[in-house]
């Protein structure tokens, strides 16, 4: 059962001078998302849920399980794979496909391949790759999705390594901005790969084809993918003032298009919001229910500061927050265990957030009387948080804050 427990609506109107709401973003894209990888906060969806092809795009995790080897220390840049005869005709010169052009039967090193993948789109890197760690390119594409799970990414599923057309390679906007995130904090070492301009092989001299790294906004990755079903898409990422965003969009009718539209996307994200921290890093922002435990509920609390960006120029900064859990949990609760997260919310223009939280304090079984008591009152609690959700989404939005559940919390630039 999932409990939502409406806790806060804050910031009464706070006006600025002059001020007019950020225009809405609008974007030919099929599919598209900006988040700011700082916060979480994402600022613009389009179809950011529905699958599809995602070309080349889906080497972004080919390379995360490399970077996850050699974190793990269980390859290292010097390891080398062989080019196969099935690498070689399906992803190297036979194939007339981006190629790093590695000889038949040979070998090269991690280190190039990773460059291969990263800077020339290389799919005989992958692929060699992907035989050398799995030992074909369907098992390697099996532990690709497998992956995927394991790091949160729900629907994306993969056929191969190189992202050439399968029916299973399938992934979502959201899904490829959650994996490149994780991998620009999960693997700050190896991200760097992804900027590089030109990668030398053998008598190769390979340029960086993404535009967008030389562009007004430099971004310092990610991929571009191409498909004849799903048009022109990029996963991209840029930073600016300390702030990073990080940007999908597919679905485009050419290039051109494709690289203006990714800029106008990114300048939009810089320049309209502003980052507002709604919680400190350790605080406690509420309870949440413990069935049968000595104690009826545990208080949760942040590990880092929780921010939300809302325009720069927004006439209502109200916001709401909530704590979302499975539950209700169940004793022993221990210190610091991740049990719930908190969702911030602006309605008015559509922003969001999301952040973990941690039990802020032991909690311990009770006796058979207080979970016969609580196996009552959970019954009652659950149908009346479930009951007040429902009217709130049909209420109108109040014209003064109404009383916080608890202590409120306001937002601070």
């Amino acid at each position: 059962m999932r409990l939502v427990l409406l806790f806060i609506a804050l910031l009464a109107q706070m006006h600025l001078a002059a001020a007019q709401p950020s225009p809405a973003f609008q974007t030919a894209a099929a599919e598209a998302i900006l988040i700011d990888a700082g916060t979480g906060a994402i600022l613009f969806e389009k179809n950011a849920d529905k699958l599809f092809a995602p070309a080349s795009m889906s080497k972004i995790m080919t390379l995360e399980i490399l970077f996850k080897k050699l974190k793990a220390g269980e390859i290292s840049l010097e390891t080398e794979f062989p080019v196969s005869l099935y690498a070689w005709k399906t992803g190297g010169a036979p194939s007339r496909t981006t190629s790093m052009f590695v000889p038949l039967n040979q070998t090269a090193k991690v280190g190039e391949f990773i460059q291969g993948i990263a800077v020339q789109n290389a799919n005989d890197a992958c692929i060699a790759v992907a035989e050398g760690l799995g030992g074909t390119d369907e098992a390697f594409a099996q532990m690709m999705t497998d992956e995927a799970r394991a790091i949160g990414l729900e629907k994306s599923t993969f056929g191969n390594s190189s992202g050439l057309p399968h029916p299973a390679n399938l992934m979502t906007a959201r899904e490829l901005a959650k994996l490149s995130i994780y991998i620009i904090n999960e693997y700050p070492e190896y991200y760097q790969y992804f900027s590089q301009k030109e990668f030398k092989y053998r008598s190769y001299n390979f340029r960086n084809i993404n535009p967008l790294l030389n562009a007004s906004i430099p971004a310092d990755g990610l991929k571009l993918g191409f498909t004849e079903g799903a048009g022109y898409g990029v996963v991209a990422s840029a930073m600016k003032d300390g702030r990073r965003l990080v940007a999908v969009m597919n679905g485009f009718e050419s290039d051109h298009e494709r690289r203006d539209e990714t800029l106008k996307f990114l300048s939009w994200g810089f320049v309209n919001f502003k980052s507002y921290k709604v919680f400190d890093k350790d605080e406690v922002v509420g309870e949440a229910r413990v069935w049968g435990g000595l104690k009826w509920g545990v208080p949760v609390k942040t590990n880092s500061e929780v921010r939300i960006l809302l325009p720069v120029a927004a006439k209502d900064l109200r916001i709401k927050a909530q704590i979302v859990y499975l539950g209700p949990l169940k004793p022993p609760v221990k210190e610091g265990t991740k049990v719930a997260e908190v969702r911030i919310t602006s309605e008015s223009t559509g922003t969001s957030n999301t952040a973990p939280l941690y039990a802020a304090a032991d909690i311990q079984a009770g006796g058979i009387v207080s979970k016969g008591i609580d196996s009552v009152l959970l019954g009652v609690n659950s149908y009346v948080a479930q009951a007040v959700m429902k009217i709130l989404k049909k209420a109108p939005a109040p014209q003064q804050p109404p009383a916080a559940a608890s202590a409120p919390a306001f937002p601070k630039s």
